[in-house]
């Protein structure tokens, strides 16, 4: 009996930003991003406890995090998708026993950083999801600030149908049991307006950012979703952190990037921190209770689904057998 979820036409296509795409943004150096982010590189909303806390200590925070979501700790096998410069898998790897984490990009120059780390069980491709095909299932699936780039600027239901592909094939991925953590920035009651068309157009080309409705629709009856955490103010604060840096370090970034780059990097940092209704973030949370069933197939059980943020909006889930 074939016990797999169906893909439910899923195709190969990627529905989100192409590698070009992607390399504009994420391929303008790994030594640019070193000049405002943390020692790891990590390129996505932290998880601030108290005032006091560094951005070292609230990405590392986040990491656990999702680390604890995705029921990773001591597994064979996980996957990063978007995994950026390899924070989470080295975590992984030397915190967590993880004996294998795969991650994926579509950015050479991140791919490059992770092989010089020279982590063993650490491995990158540079591939999308959509393209993906595992040399063996995975245990644990997490996602973290990848999600903006699986869709293009469209209209609700082709982005839900492309999300639809990303959660049919992360059900396919996972062995009976496996849970999966993910996180997105995501939009609130607001439309984009011209802040969001300046990020699309000189930051995320090719990227849509989706609403945690568009989340919910694409993975019903593949997960269920049993928490959502918003944590606007870790949003904005992230982007605080991102700017500072970048403005102390403004002479090198210009040496590196030149000034029309820095400029544009400024101003994103600049509006992805200003507090309005568009601007989604992460710690709210939501928790769906156990009467309500997802789908299942040939007979693996339910399977569940924890959303556990919107950023920042990061969900966690259990795939499978409970």
């Amino acid at each position: 009996m074939n016990n797999e979820l169906p893909l439910s036409g899923a195709t190969t296509a990627n529905p989100g930003a192409s590698k070009a795409a992607i390399s504009f943004h994420y391929d303008l150096g790994n030594e640019f991003f070193r000049l405002f982010l943390d020692r790891e590189c990590c390129y996505s909303c932290a998880m601030y406890d108290k005032e006091s806390d560094s951005q070292e200590a609230a990405q590392q925070r986040k990491l656990e995090y999702h680390i604890e979501q995705a029921r990773a700790d001591g597994t064979a096998r996980v996957l990063d998708i978007g995994c950026g410069w390899g924070a989470l898998q080295k975590r992984l790897v030397k915190e967590h026993q993880v004996k294998v984490a795969v991650g994926l990009t579509l950015s050479e120059n991140q791919a490059e950083w992770i092989r010089s780390m020279g982590v063993s069980g650490v491995e990158v491709r540079v591939e999308s999801w959509s393209d993906h095909v595992p040399a063996a299932s995975y245990d644990s699936i997490i996602s973290v600030g990848a999600f903006e780039h699986f869709a293009r600027p469209s209209n609700r239901p082709v982005r839900v149908r492309g999300y639809r592909d990303f959660f049919e094939r992360c059900y396919g991925w996972l062995n009976p049991g496996g849970w999966m953590s993910l996180q997105s920035i995501g939009l609130g009651a607001a439309d984009r307006g011209t802040e969001g068309q300046f990020v699309a157009e000189n930051i995320f080309p090719e990227s849509d950012l989706p609403r945690l409705g568009e989340i919910a629709d694409a993975s019903e009856g593949i997960f269920e979703i049993v928490s959502v955490r918003n944590d606007r103010a870790d949003y904005k604060r992230t982007n605080h952190e991102f700017r500072d840096r970048l403005r102390r370090n403004w002479d090198g970034a210009v040496s590196l990037v030149g000034e029309e780059t820095v400029r544009r990097f400024d101003k994103y940092f600049r509006v992805s921190a200003v507090d309005r209704p568009a601007m989604a973030s992460r710690r709210t949370q939501l928790s769906y209770p156990p009467s309500v069933r997802a789908r299942h197939a040939g007979g693996r059980g339910d399977a569940w689904w924890q959303l556990a943020s919107i950023e920042e909006a990061a969900a966690s889930c259990i795939a499978r057998d409970r």
